[in-house]
């Protein structure tokens, strides 16, 4: 057994359940691990390596900063950190933004501001403000975002909970209608779910949400940590309906694979109830993390990452549907964003995972029922073939193996 894995097993928490492999390095869509074995990477990190591992534009730009300065905190102004968030605001269509570090910190963010706006500007009484989320939502693992999760697993033992949250069945915007009520201060919403396997909602279902929260007086948030920055083919995965959220969350890719840096960004009338004291973060917005955001922001754009996602996410999509395996009862996805379902009375994903591992092809199941695909954006056509034909063999190869059993 590797000292690496003996290690981290003696001296880590278990809170993950990692496949059996040792990563040291990793260049582009490749890592190796400590073997020198090259595997093809199709999670990216859960979208946070869509630039590819170690970018060299990304690395260079960390480089320099590094050695011109890191972290001052924002008790002080620095040179880089309006014009990163100028530019996300601008690429988003909000209006400002408060940067933070976890994708989860830019959530309790969210929730803050939301709560906040009710008190101040919708004139919900003090403490009675809720917000409603979905059903097989994921937006982090704090305190107060297991609070709204509807995954048992994850609410076990850590309570008391967080009051304060409605759970509406995802992509039922009718049932949203019916829940809102003079209490509600926001609806927070993943546009496509990824830790919930890749769910797609129905054509149309986030435009509705967006007309119902403004009929309502709700800001309507989209938690786009997973589906941002180019990940199913366009910038947001809002911009498929054309939607402007009132609130926005962003992380994972924003720091291109390198660096935590996320953001909450939103409407100025929203961001205005923050004032000093209430909020703040010493990492947050650092000299470090503003240089490589902006550079990671610059890349999307100009190597037309999103288009990229689009065109070959399409075309993974069309070579998937191709496959004939029992083993598969749904293909869904959209752009580089990806996930087979597999039947859980014929095999486990986590099977599916194991066996693609052997072969050099790095996946990671959800729920043990689904196969996520979602590589970095810098993938090739030959590249997604060769990983087509791993997942074609693996899942011949367990049909095989159900059959003489």
């Amino acid at each position: 057994m590797s000292s690496g894995l003996e290690l981290e097993n003696q001296y880590c928490a278990h809170n993950y359940h990692p496949l059996p492999v040792v990563l040291a390095r990793g260049k582009g869509v490749y890592v190796w691990d400590e073997n020198g074995k090259k595997y093809l990477d199709m999670m990216s990190a859960y979208s946070a390596v869509s630039h590819g591992h170690a970018n060299p534009r990304l690395v260079s730009v960390l480089t320099k900063q590094a050695e011109t300065l890191c972290i001052v905190s924002r008790a002080f102004y620095t040179d880089n950190l309006g014009p990163f968030l100028k530019l996300a605001c601008e690429i988003t269509g909000q209006d400002m933004a408060l940067p933070m570090n976890t994708g989860a910190e830019a959530v309790e963010t969210a929730v803050k501001a939301a709560r906040r706006w009710g008190y101040e500007s919708k004139g919900i009484e003090a403490d009675k403000a809720e917000i409603i989320v979905c059903t097989g939502n994921f937006h982090g693992r704090t305190t107060t975002i297991i609070s709204f999760s509807d995954e048992a697993e994850y609410r076990k033992n850590f309570g008391p909970l967080t009051p304060g949250f409605k759970i509406v069945e995802f992509g039922d915007a009718d049932a949203l209608e019916k829940m809102i009520t003079p209490n509600t201060a926001a609806f927070l919403v993943e546009p496509i779910q990824g830790e919930g396997g890749i769910v797609i909602p129905p054509k149309g279902y986030l435009k509705k949400c967006q007309e119902i929260c403004n009929k309502n007086n709700v800001l309507f948030i989209a938690d786009e940590i997973q589906t941002g920055l180019g990940r199913t083919g366009k910038m947001l995965a809002c911009d498929h309906e054309d939607v402007v959220p009132d609130g926005l969350i962003l992380g994972k890719a924003l720091g291109g694979g390198i660096l935590p840096v996320s953001m909450f960004l939103a409407k100025k009338e929203v961001m205005d109830i923050f004032v000093p004291g209430t909020h703040g973060s010493t990492f947050g917005g650092n000299p470090l993390a503003a240089a490589v955001g902006t550079e990671a922001l610059k890349i999307l754009i100009e190597d037309k990452l999103p288009e990229r996602s689009k065109e070959l996410g399409d075309y993974m999509m069309d070579e998937l549907a191709k496959l004939d395996s029992p083993l598969i009862s749904h293909i869904g996805g959209r752009g580089l964003f990806i996930g087979i379902q597999i039947d859980r009375a014929l095999g486990s994903a986590r099977d599916v995972c194991e066996r693609l591992m052997d072969r050099g092809l790095l996946s990671k199941e959800t729920h043990e029922t689904v196969v996520r695909l979602a590589p970095p954006l810098v993938i090739t056509r030959e590249q997604i073939d060769w990983a087509v034909v791993q997942i074609k063999e693996v899942l011949r190869e367990m049909d095989e193996v159900r059959l003489a059993s």
